[in-house]
């Protein structure tokens, strides 16, 4: 009797794409210095840029592609200074952003001046200060520390991305932490918050 090859079943042996390939973005503009790339990147950027994601978005791979993006940066940098520009490649956040130069501040700070009135308040000032130094921290040892309500001050603080939840105590009611973002070292050009000024009454 024939065997019924209506009902026969095929056996594909499917082979697992090899990792990273799927995720693998192509070399781009390899046309190009790489010191220029990197400035592109930089330039069109509103936050700090680790060398992975750089090499990332340049396509570059290997052990050395990290190493190679900071010496272009640091041939970036030698080009700004040789040649006089107003900002330097600066590291910040754990990344790589342009920041003009103290010297200009001056001038940068009449640009700005319209801003002033978005400047931070005392109070949210205070309370950003007892997050970054005892994070992550509930918002009662806040009011705790400050002795007055700070909930327009968090939520004020929030809304300007300076700080995050950060989890949930385990206490009754589960209250939510407190603990700073990578944009509050951005803003206030700490590369980390063990770069945070030492108080005097600190061990």
């Amino acid at each position: 009797m024939k065997p019924d090859r209506s009902a026969a079943t095929l056996s594909v042996e499917i082979k697992p794409m090899p990792k990273g390939k799927a995720d693998r973005r192509p070399e781009v503009c390899a046309e190009l210095p790489l010191p220029a790339r990197i400035e592109a990147l930089l330039l069109s950027g509103n936050r700090p840029s680790s060398e992975a994601r750089l090499a990332e978005l340049l396509g570059l791979e290997g052990k050395a592609a990290d190493e190679s993006v900071r010496t272009a940066i640091d041939e970036l940098n030698r080009d700004y200074e040789s040649s006089g520009r107003a900002f330097r490649a600066q590291r910040v956040a754990g990344g790589w952003q342009l920041f003009t130069l103290p010297a200009f501040a001056p001038l940068v700070s009449r640009l700005l001046q319209d801003h002033r009135d978005a400047r931070l308040s005392q109070p949210a000032l205070e309370t950003l200060s007892i997050i970054a130094y005892r994070q992550p921290i509930m918002r009662a040892e806040i009011e705790a520390i400050r002795g007055v309500a700070c909930g327009e001050v968090l939520r004020a603080l929030l809304e300007r991305r300076l700080i995050k939840i950060a989890g949930r105590a385990q206490q009754p009611g589960r209250p939510m932490l407190y603990g700073t973002t990578p944009n509050f070292l951005k803003v206030f050009g700490l590369p980390g918050l063990d770069a945070l000024p030492v108080l005097d009454d600190e061990d």
